[in-house]
């Protein structure tokens, strides 16, 4: 994969679909720190990028109703 990337329009999904994945691997992260040494301060943090999880999926909504608009 090229470190060059393709420009997108502000609305595009694909920023929220990158925003995603960076809260995921966050997830898998913590959940490797969570695992080595369990901490109530890593359960909040997963709590965290769990709503935070959630707000994009409404932003992804909102995205992929707008595309269809457009259609």
């Amino acid at each position: 994969m090229s470190g060059y990337t393709i420009a997108s329009r502000e609305d595009d999904p694909v920023h929220t679909v990158r925003t995603i994945a960076r809260i995921a691997q966050m997830l898998i992260e913590l959940r490797d720190e969570y695992v080595e040494r369990p901490r109530p301060d890593i359960l909040r943090q997963i709590d965290q990028r769990l709503d935070d999880l959630l707000a994009q999926r409404g932003e992804l909504n909102h995205r992929m109703a707008n595309a269809r608009a457009e259609e």
